[in-house]
């Protein structure tokens, strides 16, 4: 039988035939959370100055600059770039030395009299870390500073962006100190720490709240204030003509001495290490 010809010398046009959808099969990989599994990771890597930091060496505008002076090696090779990437299997190293990831750790401590704030100390004298030393196993360090005679709220964290935030002066992170003096002082002398008092070094500080507390026959104060300046509570008293004999630090930034004896130490919750990072 002859083949029926094309009407008009058109070419047949052939007609695809519909797919149907290949049916589900339990054993194709989906982005479902397995039970036990942990989420699925677009991404495992991080910048190499976040890196650095997250492991407690220092912040991350500090990394940029180690970055950038050549100390820092990946995998063997000087990284300076700005804004290069490391895999969790890449070795680091600064100045010679391996970084090794850190989880981060917060420990909350209400440091007794007589401990110094340092790691250690050639003269043999108690320090603070000693008594936090059993925390964790990751190496943390102070926020700040308390004076070997004063006591209350020290913060240890190998968190160093959250460290550099909580102790510059940009961010005035607020510290409320408990206060005993030698005599007692009048209402219009606390109203000239609010106004600001000249240091020995010629510096003015002032307060940003102060406190005459009742039934303390004027000997105790209450002093909110966020400079950082080394012993400045009791400078400011001294310019005053006036000695501190006790010296108690009850809150740094959210963080309170509640549940928290003279002399032991606690981990903050995530909602608190939230909060520190949102001053």
């Amino acid at each position: 039988m002859a083949e029926k010809s094309n009407q008009g010398g058109k070419k047949p046009v052939k007609r695809l035939a519909k797919k149907k959808g290949k049916p589900f099969k339990k054993d194709q990989p989906d982005f479902k959370k397995k039970k036990g599994d942990p989420l699925p990771s677009f991404s495992e890597e991080v910048r190499l100055n976040k890196f650095i930091a997250n492991a407690g060496i220092c912040s991350r505008r500090e990394a940029d600059v180690l970055i950038s002076s050549g100390v820092v090696e990946v995998n063997g090779k000087i990284i300076t770039q700005m804004g290069f990437k490391v895999k969790p299997d890449d070795e680091v190293k600064y100045d010679g030395a391996t970084i090794n990831r850190e989880t981060k750790r917060y420990v909350l401590l209400n440091k007794p009299k007589n401990f110094i704030t340092t790691m250690d100390d050639p003269q043999g004298r108690k320090t603070a870390y000693e008594l936090v030393a059993k925390a964790c196993k990751e190496r943390i360090y102070p926020v700040g500073r308390l004076d070997r005679n004063t006591t209350g709220l020290l913060l240890f964290t190998n968190d160093g962006d959250l460290a550099k935030r909580l102790t510059h002066p940009r961010y005035q992170v607020a510290k409320l100190y408990h206060v005993s003096l030698d005599k007692p002082i009048k209402n219009e002398l606390l109203q000239s720490l609010l106004e600001g008092v000249e240091l020995d070094d010629g510096v003015y500080v002032k307060a940003d709240k102060v406190e005459l507390l009742s039934d303390s026959n004027g000997r105790e104060v209450g002093v909110e204030l966020h400079s950082g300046k080394n012993r400045v509570v009791r400078r400011m008293f001294e310019a005053l003509g006036f000695n501190v004999t006790k010296l108690d630090r009850v809150k740094f930034a959210s963080l309170t001495k509640k549940d928290l004896p003279r002399g032991t130490y606690r981990h903050l919750t995530e909602k608190e290490v939230s909060f520190l990072k949102m001053v």
